[in-house]
């Protein structure tokens, strides 16, 4: 047990490197924003979705290009508008004649979905029905076309855009569908410093020149290893306490009873271990701590806690809502 033990710790070590190694990578292009490059590897390393909301020209399109060019996969994007079809995402069947035999038949040309990295580049800006086209892909990791199903290469992941200003000819992303992203990160301005850096790096003739730094079977080999870092009983209690607290009909906290209309599902408390996992593991180490918890507790609940007509009048939002709960909630005694 020892020996197997001492061989993970030495595997996660040489990953770490690797993750490290593919920080730095990013950090070439992309300056600051190390929380969010943080919030999409532990998206990866958790086998999930990532939606990504910022105002325009915060580098959401380009820091998910720069992160799919230092890994070793397939990247596709997907430029979403009003017109875009679902058989302009999973592809259409094509009619097509075998020049031996002379007889016809329909040949499954597969649209972008199949690829390992997807960018679904504003993803509110398409109706339900082609948005809806991802929901099978997100959850099963499979397409149906007809009556014929076609799985998809692993890893895969949907790394989603939107962005918060413009409304108009924009379609809300359902519930249903926002619960099938693991994180809903959120991109804020970057510092003085840190925009001073970019004006100075932008603006110039050179160009950064990335290097490929992990692979598919990395990562496919890191999502195993998500999976075995040890979280205690106590710890996983405590995820529960917290998920049941979002509820208005379950919780103990007055400000969720005045201020929530919905609270968060099970697949919530499945994220926020599942991501904790992921961060433990990012930071080299085998077992998850309260600080993990409560680390990935905004990203997870972000989407998953909608809060009442009142709350959005006085400016509350559900990262509000989860602060309070998670200073009501405390961890319960052994």
């Amino acid at each position: 047990m020892d020996k197997e033990l001492q061989q993970i710790a030495s595997e996660v070590e040489g990953l770490s490197e690797k993750l490290t190694a593919l920080k730095k990578e990013i950090g070439k292009v992309i300056i600051g924003q190390e929380e969010t490059v943080s919030q999409l590897l532990i998206t990866f390393l958790a086998g999930g979705h990532a939606l990504l909301e910022g105002v325009p020209g915060l580098a959401k399109t380009l820091m998910i290009r720069t992160l799919s060019n230092a890994i070793d996969l397939k990247f596709k994007r997907i430029q979403f508008t009003p017109d875009l079809m679902p058989s302009d995402i999973i592809g259409t069947e094509i009619l097509e004649e075998d020049h031996t035999t002379g007889k016809k038949f329909f040949k499954f040309n597969k649209g972008p979905i199949f690829s390992n990295i997807i960018l679904a580049d504003e993803i509110n800006r398409t109706p339900p029905k082609t948005q809806a086209a991802l929901l099978e892909a997100m959850q099963e990791f499979e397409v149906t076309y007809g009556d014929k199903t076609y799985p998809l290469d692993k890893p895969f992941f949907i790394l989603a855009t939107q962005n918060p200003i413009e409304q108009s000819g924009t379609f809300v992303l359902p519930e249903a569908q926002q619960d099938r992203f693991l994180l809903y990160i959120k991109i804020g301005y970057p510092t003085d410093e840190e925009e001073t850096q970019i004006l100075k790096a932008t603006t110039g003739t050179k160009k950064a020149q990335l290097n490929k730094v992990l692979s598919g079977e990395d990562i496919i080999r890191l999502q195993q290893l998500v999976r075995e870092v040890s979280i205690s009983d106590g710890l996983i209690q405590y995820v529960s306490d917290v998920i049941r607290a979002t509820r208005p009909d379950t919780t103990s906290v007055d400000y969720v009873k005045q201020w929530v209309d919905w609270g968060a599902g099970p697949r919530a408390g499945q994220a926020m271990i599942l991501t904790a996992k992921a961060n433990a593991l990012l930071e080299g180490r085998l077992a998850v701590t309260l600080e993990d918890l409560q680390k990935v507790s905004l990203p997870v609940l972000r989407h998953r806690v909608l809060v009442n007509f009142r709350a959005d009048a006085e400016g509350i939002t559900s990262d509000t809502v989860t602060k309070e709960i998670l200073k009501a909630i405390q961890l319960r005694d052994k």
